[in-house]
């Protein structure tokens, strides 16, 4: 994939949940909620005087409305600023 973020922003692939719960129970499609999960892809530069803390490949919480919905070669992205991320897992 030829896409390189600028500056702080990170692209994100989504990690899909569960389909079904601890008890066994199938969640259907229109119950579910967007993961909140995912892997970086790609990551920009950083910025001028403060470099990136995430890598490519490492796994990341971000918040629940973080982030523009990208789609590159037919694949569903997240495209978003480093400061949305939560935590790396």
């Amino acid at each position: 994939m030829k896409f390189r973020p600028l500056h702080d922003r990170v692209l994100v692939r989504r990690i899909e949940q569960e389909e079904k719960t601890a008890g066994g129970i199938i969640i259907p499609d229109t119950a579910k909620e967007k993961p909140q999960k995912g892997t970086i892809v790609a990551a920009g530069a950083g910025k001028k005087d403060e470099p990136l803390t995430v890598k490519v490949g490492d796994t990341v919480l971000y918040g629940k409305y973080a982030g523009t919905e990208i789609q590159i070669e037919g694949e569903d992205l997240l495209i978003m600023r480093e400061s949305d991320i939560l935590a790396i897992v």
